[in-house]
């Protein structure tokens, strides 16, 4: 599948739920077993607050190559026209940016750079401000 046919929104549906499936295996990693507490700890890391905490990081530092960012931008600057009430709209449309890049690397077949970049999610979210860039 050619990523560069599909528009933000379809990007970020795949990629919410590659994104998703990686933090479920991982919290399943951790030794959590409880459908609840998998699901509460989950939350951390795939709302959209995270998700938009996580992608501004990113560019702060620029870890994201031109091409990433082009795919980003696809993402955070689609037309939506809802957004939940629990959630700041400039959070969920970066939010949204973030799983259409993971959903780029993944239609792209760029497993390794997206393997990468959800890692170091999880990272930004465990450890918040203060990670530093492991290279």
């Amino acid at each position: 599948m050619e990523a560069k046919l599909y528009n933000g929104l379809a990007l970020a549906y795949i990629g919410d739920s590659v994104y998703e499936l990686y933090i479920r295996k991982y919290l399943l990693s951790l030794g959590l077993t409880k459908v609840n507490e998998l699901h509460k700890h989950a939350i951390k890391y795939t709302s959209g607050e995270s998700q938009a905490k996580v992608i501004r990081y990113f560019k702060s530092k620029g870890i994201l190559n031109d091409e990433e960012m082009e795919y980003y931008k696809r993402g955070r600057n689609s037309s939506v026209s809802k957004v939940r009430k629990n959630i700041q709209r400039i959070d969920y449309l970066e939010g949204t940016g973030f799983e259409s890049l993971i959903g780029y690397l993944y239609l792209s077949s760029k497993t390794d750079r997206m393997y990468e970049l959800m890692e170091y999610s999880i990272k930004i979210i465990e450890v918040g401000d203060d990670c530093h860039e492991e290279k």
